[in-house]
């Protein structure tokens, strides 16, 4: 899904700096999310799903799953593109972080702060007039900065505070946790800018295979499938088309559970997310799990979707991440998956291909959100900036009609 979310977001801003892109979408949909029978296809089970998880229909499993920030950057790009009109969202129902073997809820207001049993009776004193992190420093630094592993400890506080200024004002939106989930799934994202963008010309080539990305002169021209070519000034594309721009920067392992039941010791909420910091189980990067169920329009009537990702450091992955499918037990059944992480080693300033990162193992867009933003500065020679984005809308449409 990462080449199509990058590709229908600049194609639906051609405001920006008076540009218009022209960009060729290959195999777009079938990547973002897929009904139970496609994954037990994709996973080559023997085996058809049981009757009791209900219609295959009733199923929309993503194959790589993120929250947004409510205050992210995400949001505000779906804000100011109006693609928001095409999508409904549902806010997270809990935020957990992993300790001593147990989860706990992470704050999201004073009273829970001064009840949780992450601190002692004097940090709850202290972290109701300030986060201080360094009393709590995996519940600060991991669930609330969300940093994925300690080497932020060796940096300037600075970019700590902002992002847990972001965790806070995500959370001030809504109350229950900071992040969001549309309705139907993560493939509503890229249908959304799919269809603002078919507004500014888009052109889709579906489920289409990618004989040849066609160059001349060291420039991409095009993009050959079937025998005909895509002509293309500019081409955004996974890494996995390109397999001579980018090198292997690691792996992750995701591994998708469903479940008849809520995990436990979340008071049976209908989604969340669960942080396992990497010191509570000597690792040197964190474990994600993040669920969500039918109230999603994502399964069956009662049924639950787990999911959870690492990074991989060992030659048993699998081995790597068993405690957190030991949060979930009982699993109905697991589909496991090893992605290999991939990133551009040129900038595509001389062939005008610009390669996107892999989805790395978070479980939240920020991360993607600065690859956009990387590859937009990287195509047109300026920043991105939200506000002028912002400013813009206001001369078009009014800032009262916003």
């Amino acid at each position: 899904m990462s080449d199509v979310l990058l590709s229908c977001i600049f194609l639906s801003l051609p405001q920006v700096n008076g540009l218009v892109f022209v960009r060729v979408f290959i195999d777009v949909f079938t990547r973002a999310y897929i009904s139970l029978p496609q994954l037990y296809k994709r996973f080559e089970l023997p085996d058809s799903p049981p009757e009791s998880m209900g219609r295959g229909r009733d199923w929309n499993v993503d194959l790589i799953p993120k929250f947004l920030m409510a205050n992210g950057q995400l949001v505000k790009m779906l804000l100011y593109t109006e693609v928001t009109r095409y999508l409904d969202f549902k806010v997270v129902e809990g935020s957990f972080v992993y300790k001593g073997g147990k989860i706990y809820k992470v704050p999201s207001t004073e009273t829970e702060a001064l009840a949780s049993n992450l601190m002692g009776m004097f940090e709850k004193r202290r972290f109701r007039k300030f986060l201080v992190f360094v009393d709590v420093i995996d519940f600060t630094g991991h669930a609330l900065a969300l940093y994925r592993t300690d080497d932020y400890l060796d940096v300037p506080c600075l970019e700590t505070i902002n992002r847990i200024k972001l965790y806070s004002e995500s959370l001030a939106r809504y109350g229950k946790s900071p992040y969001l989930y549309p309705l139907y799934g993560l493939g509503e994202l890229p249908q959304g800018f799919a269809r603002l963008s078919a507004i500014y010309g888009g052109t889709y080539m579906l489920n289409k295979p990618v004989e040849e990305i066609v160059m001349e002169d060291g420039h991409v021209v095009g993009v050959k499938s079937e025998g005909e070519v895509a002509r293309c000034k500019q081409l955004i594309c996974d890494p996995s088309y390109i397999q001579d721009r980018v090198r292997k920067a690691g792996q992750v392992i995701r591994v998708i559970c469903i479940l008849s039941h809520p995990i436990k010791d979340t008071n049976d909420a209908n989604s969340c997310q669960i942080i396992i910091p990497q010191n509570q189980v000597n690792r040197k990067s964190d474990i994600y799990v993040c669920m969500i169920s039918y109230a999603h329009n994502v399964a069956a009537q009662g049924k639950y979707i787990a999911i959870v990702s690492t990074t991989v450091e060992t030659n048993e992955p699998e081995a790597e991440i068993e405690p957190a499918l030991e949060l979930l037990e009982p699993i109905d059944q697991k589909f496991v998956s090893l992605s290999d992480l991939y990133e551009p080693t040129d900038d595509g300033t001389e062939s005008q291909i610009f390669a996107s990162s892999a989805y790395d193992a978070t479980t939240h867009f920020e991360t993607t959100c600065n690859d956009i933003k990387d590859i937009y500065k990287r195509m047109t020679g300026s920043d991105f900036d939200f506000e002028n984005m912002k400013r813009k809308q206001n001369d078009v449409f009014g800032e009262d009609e916003q």
